[in-house]
């Protein structure tokens, strides 16, 4: 079975087209790094992504994931920006060289606002959309077979990486290896996991090579989807506006110089 994030639910997100939640993170990275304003992030992540991930029914692990993800880049860009913001003027605290301004950490808050949405949005896609129907769905409108699995197996990198690891690391523990001690031990642990790990990958491109092959993706002839994924006009009508807006988002600020 292929290891993927994706979270089977019977929600209204669920059922959308591949190419329409795709089409709306998209439009949602735009927005937030052509508009770099924290607000506008902080305005989407409420009024999009988590309404979006409370029908979807996956809020929990959505939380559980980004977390996961954020939280050390936060610390860090606070701690960084925070205390050696070059620009700083307005000084909170001071500790030597270092000292805290207000113009850091509004810098901070504007880059981390937009990767808090950009990750949140991306691991919301993940967890609502099924690898399989997005390559179908992508080449239903035409994309390459080959382009379409590229970016249909960009879902399952990391669960691939973390079953692949789990099943070695419970290998190596069969062999006797102990993972239990102090920090450096464990870190040391983790030293006989990267050269199997690494091997391991090499192979699977081989043999995802080969599979390719078989299946004919080089061919140019059309293809006919064995399960068409479901569409609907109000959702083709919606891509375009969603493309309309990003352009938007794009413009105006030149155009008008709001920014």
């Amino acid at each position: 079975m292929t290891s993927t994030l994706y979270l089977d639910r019977r929600s209204p997100v669920h059922r959308l087209n591949p190419v329409t939640k795709l089409v709306a993170m998209l439009t949602i990275v735009v927005i937030v790094f052509a508009v770099p304003l924290w607000w506008v992030a902080g305005l989407i992540v409420v009024g999009v992504v988590v309404p979006a991930a409370v029908v979807a029914h996956c809020g929990g692990r959505l939380l559980s994931l980004s977390l996961k993800l954020l939280l050390p880049i936060i610390v860090v860009l606070v701690l960084v920006q925070g205390l050696t913001f070059p620009g700083g003027k307005t000084v909170l605290a001071e500790w030597g060289v270092l000292a805290l301004t207000t113009e850091g950490l509004l810098f901070a808050l504007g880059i981390g606002s937009r990767i808090v949405c950009l990750v949140l949005t991306s691991v919301l896609f993940v967890l609502t959309t099924h690898p399989g129907d997005l390559m179908g769905a992508l080449t239903e409108r035409g994309m390459s077979p080959k382009f379409s699995y590229i970016i249909s197996s960009t879902l399952q990198l990391i669960p691939a990486f973390r079953d692949r690891a789990d099943g070695i690391l419970l290998a190596q523990q069969a062999r006797g290896l102990a993972v239990k001690g102090s920090p450096l031990a464990r870190v040391k642990v983790m030293m006989p996991l990267l050269g199997p790990l690494v091997l391991g990958m090499f192979t699977d491109v081989e043999e995802r090579s080969t599979a390719m092959e078989a299946r004919g993706f080089g061919s140019a002839a059309r293809r006919t989807a064995l399960i068409p994924v479901p569409d609907s006009t109000a959702q083709r009508v919606s891509r375009w506006l969603m493309l309309v807006l990003a352009v938007a988002a794009i413009v105006v600020p030149i155009v008008f110089g709001v920014l």
